[in-house]
């Protein structure tokens, strides 16, 4: 059974400096608040405050997010009536921040889904609060966790709804937010209780085929940390000669990973296949080094040594996904035959893609640093559409678009990356840059080539908006193609201000 003691390792394990005595006293005040409390599986709350602490230092957060994630729950279920009591003690006890934090998590806690009408105005609240401070969810994604984890002790019913709201919902911004390990667990967790027989099928299959691997993979380790050892990187020198340095390449880890059950299930039915042998990246090896430099010259001598499978090889370092993921991908026909994909990365890449925006709240001894604000732009537009959407299905729809939607990439002429959801057109492109050039479009160029306005735009395409500067209006014709809510608000916006200006 998870202890304290567990808790407080692994936080020193990655914070040397953490406030272990304040961490412990968070501990006894959650103790102590739920005292005689049990879950339904008949074990004492404050197991579930402790696991809940123990993801949120899985993913190295720093002690005040931990912290709140041991009271997260202290509020709603020990004073449901006068929350306002507890987050008064919290404040007192241990900060602000903490008491922040608290606060948002006690606020989501009120959200219970029920009807459809519920569930979309409690899903809007649920990214009101993200977007008003983007730590709430992390706490709210570690409590999930520990509650899909506890899940056997609910009624069958209610764990396919918690299942299903979690892929539905939860998954999608963790996935957004480029926190891969989250996503994988959360939509693990969940496949087990919405498809239970496939679930337990896969996972019997994967196990085995895994401990087939195995073996191969050590080989292939060694050989690959063998290869390494004879090569440098030449390094810039810092001084003004600009002399090089060769350096010996530093190899945090080499290790395997096995991709998830949920994401192999999903590709199998793409590939409307039953063999999991024609899953490439069923298992992976992850080289993780010190810089970019190192990625691309391990790249180099995996391929001396193996050959590549054409096609296989992505640079998502010079072209990172949406989500910010950045790492190098190749598959290589290794010894025996076997086909093994590697994927390297820097140590800072492996963390963002583990964690994604959570990263950025690692504990160090200066503190924690908040994420660029491009980074969660598209989580502060969020605030903006509560006041635009006032029916739910309206909200929904255009949250799927805009925030659950695959994405794209396009660029501008300046070289400049908008990522933009699936499908958007020169319009939305438009709108996504300046409100101005959105109303004052007239054509587009697409890859130097004019484009109709309701063009679907592919990943990768360079678009240039032609504009006429005596052009006040977009066109209401717009609002039958345009993708994304960016677009179509602005365009309502502004007609809507045109016509009372005209009366």
């Amino acid at each position: 059974m998870l202890t304290i003691d567990d808790l407080i390792q692994k936080i020193k394990f990655y914070s040397p400096g953490a406030d272990t005595d304040l961490i412990r006293l968070a501990y006894d005040y959650a103790k102590k608040a739920h005292e005689g409390q049990k879950r339904l599986s008949g074990e004492p709350y404050i197991n579930h405050c402790l696991a809940t602490a123990m993801n949120l230092a899985e993913m190295k957060l720093n002690q005040n997010i931990v912290i709140a994630g041991l009271l997260h729950d202290v509020p709603e279920e020990t004073m449901p009536d006068n929350p306002e009591v507890a987050l008064k003690e919290i404040k007192h006890n241990f900060g602000e921040e903490v008491s922040t934090l608290v606060y948002g998590i006690t606020k989501l806690g009120k959200i219970k889904y029920r009807g459809m009408e519920r569930y979309l105005e409690n899903l809007r609240k649920m990214f009101i609060a993200m977007a008003e401070d983007v730590r709430v969810i992390f706490i709210k994604f570690a409590d999930r966790i520990h509650n899909l984890e506890t899940l056997d002790a609910q009624p069958p019913a209610k764990q396919k709804r918690i299942a299903l709201e979690t892929m539905e919902i939860y998954a999608p911004i963790a996935n957004r937010l480029g926190m891969g390990e989250i996503k994988g667990k959360l939509e693990d967790l969940s496949f087990k209780y919405l498809y239970p027989k496939d679930y337990e099928e896969l996972k019997t299959d994967v196990s085995k085929k895994y401990k087939l691997k195995g073996e191969c993979l050590k080989k292939i380790r060694l050989k690959l940390l063998k290869a390494v050892a004879g090569f440098s990187v030449e390094q810039n020198n810092a001084s003004e000669s600009k002399t090089k340095n060769a350096e010996r390449i530093k190899i945090y880890s080499i290790h395997g990973r096995t991709k998830r059950l949920w994401s192999i299930f999903n590709k199998l039915k793409t590939k409307n296949a039953e063999d999991l042998s024609r899953i490439y990246d069923l298992v992976a090896l992850r080289v993780i080094v010190n810089t970019v430099a190192e990625c691309y010259t391990v790249l180099g001598i995996i391929h001396q040594i193996w050959k590549p499978l054409k096609g296989r090889i992505k640079d998502y370092i010079a072209q990172p996904k949406p989500n910010g993921y950045q790492s190098l991908h190749t598959t290589v026909f290794c010894d025996d035959g076997e086909i093994v994909e590697f994927q390297i990365r820097t140590k800072k890449m492996h963390d963002e893609a583990e964690y994604g925006v959570a990263a950025h709240w690692y504990y160090d001894e200066k503190g924690s640093v908040a994420p660029a604000n491009n980074e969660l732009k598209w989580v502060k537009e969020l605030t903006k559409w509560k006041k635009e959407f006032e029916e739910n299905q309206k909200f929904l729809e255009t949250l799927k678009i805009d925030v659950f939607q695959n994405r794209i990439f396009i660029f501008t002429p300046k070289g400049d990356v908008i990522d933009l959801p699936e499908n958007s057109t020169p319009i939305d492109f438009a709108y996504t840059l300046h409100t101005d050039l959105g109303d004052k479009c007239t054509g587009a160029k697409v890859n130097d080539k004019i484009a109709r306005l309701d063009t679907k735009l592919q990943n990768g395409d360079v678009v240039e908006i032609i504009t006429d500067r005596n052009k006040k209006n977009p066109s209401s014709d717009w609002l039958r193609f345009v993708k994304t809510g960016t677009a179509k608000n602005k365009i309502k916006n502004r007609l809507q201000k045109t016509k009372k200006e005209s009366i």
